[in-house]
């Protein structure tokens, strides 16, 4: 590759006019084909469907339709930078939902941040579609976003910045701990980074089994005696963490743990505090574009596994091993929502792509393009349907 991957990019956009365009399944070439699809024909479609709701997953494209919904208050790591300029990332999003799961999605940029006024705005949109991925809305008005609309409508809603991380690091950390020969019920996991993606992360873990975890924001470890102190999202998690009620900052935490998850900003992990860490140190660096701490320092200070969020290192923790498989589960169960048993499934699907055999402290989740890793999450989140 000779130019730089920005400027391809752009070329790119330009000479599209984005990635996406809308292709209709059926011929209309003459006026018979024209009254099948349109009127009169349609009007017979549209009176079964009036008859029983639920025929229009059969009859229309809301039983492989997605909404990928984003107010570009949170775009990829630029900051609240508005719908127009989020519009380019929920195309790509839609273009790789299509691309891994054959799944058809519709980028939609929101002109308001209004908590209320955005839960409105999706509820009234819910029929048209049979999921929606929330994208790149700001902590902490996403998770109340999240948690509303999974209330509130009766198809899946699944905010992607926070779980899809969640699900692929605890599927790279159920092929590391085979590797150390540990449980995850008896290691300590640091989580850094108090937000929407550390708190899935932790939410996640704590569910899969962690008994010992430690969540750690830019006010230090979250510690339950802190009481009021704390906004109610860290209070909440901080009593179901942190049992020995630790206070100070990230090196405090890492005292003894096996595993460095972190969610937070460039060069907070020093390579020095690595050998702190119990023995063969396991390490998920995935701020972006720059991480906790880059792989060759994390390997010098005595890391044993370094995963990050980037292409050009090893062990990538890449949402799109995730989402897609996720959506294309949930779509063909005709899922009402996207439970925390149906996130588990899938980790446990990513991570048994890779035979215990072949797992390596370089090779502990597959590659996004692993033939079959969309089929293998649908599978494991249509079993996990409750």
């Amino acid at each position: 590759m000779t130019k730089d991957v920005k400027a391809l990019a752009i070329e790119q956009a330009k000479e599209h006019g984005g990635k996406l365009e809308v292709v209709p399944k059926v011929k209309i070439d003459n006026k018979e084909d024209l009254s099948i699809a349109y009127t009169p024909g349609v009007a017979a479609v549209s009176m079964e469907i009036a008859g029983d709701k639920d025929l229009a997953y059969e009859l229309t494209t809301k039983k492989n339709t997605v909404a990928v919904i984003s107010d570009g208050s949170a775009v990829l790591g630029l900051g609240n930078i508005g719908p127009e300029a989020a519009m380019p990332v929920m195309e790509g999003k839609a273009a790789l939902f299509k691309r891994f799961a054959n799944v058809d999605s519709i980028p939609l940029v929101l002109d308001t941040q209004d908590t209320e006024e955005i839960i409105s705005i999706v509820k009234a949109l819910a029929p048209t579609f049979g999921g929606v991925n929330l994208e790149d809305i700001s902590a902490p008005r996403c998770m109340e976003i999240e948690q509303r609309l999974i209330e509130e409508c009766s198809i899946p809603v699944f905010h992607d910045d926070q779980h899809g991380t969640a699900i692929v690091v605890l599927a790279a950390v159920i092929n590391s701990l085979k590797l150390i020969n540990k449980n995850i019920e008896d290691v300590k996991i640091v989580v850094n980074g108090g937000g929407a993606a550390g708190l899935s992360v932790a939410r996640i873990f704590l569910e899969a089994g962690a008994k010992n975890l430690i969540v750690v924001d830019k006010v230090g470890i979250l510690n339950e005696e802190d009481g009021d102190k704390l906004p109610p999202h860290h209070l909440d998690i901080s009593k179901l963490t942190n049992k020995d009620h630790i206070s100070g900052d990230l090196h405090k935490a890492l005292e003894g743990a096996d595993i460095f998850i972190g969610v937070s900003a460039p060069g907070v992990l020093k390579k020095e505090w690595i050998k702190d860490m119990d023995d063969k140190p396991i390490i998920f660096a995935m701020a972006n574009p720059e991480p906790e701490i880059y792989p060759d320092e994390a390997l010098e200070g005595g890391a044993y596994i370094v995963g990050t969020g980037r292409s050009d290192s090893p062990n990538q923790i890449n949402n799109v091993l995730a989402f897609p498989g996720i959506f294309r589960g949930a779509l063909d169960a005709r899922a009402k929502k996207i439970t925390m048993a149906m996130k588990i499934a899938a980790a446990q699907g990513i991570a048994s792509l890779i035979p215990a055999d072949e797992i390596t402290t370089t090779y502990v989740i597959p590659d996004a393009f692993q033939e079959g890793v969309a089929k293998v999450v649908a599978k494991s989140v249509m079993d996990a349907v409750e």
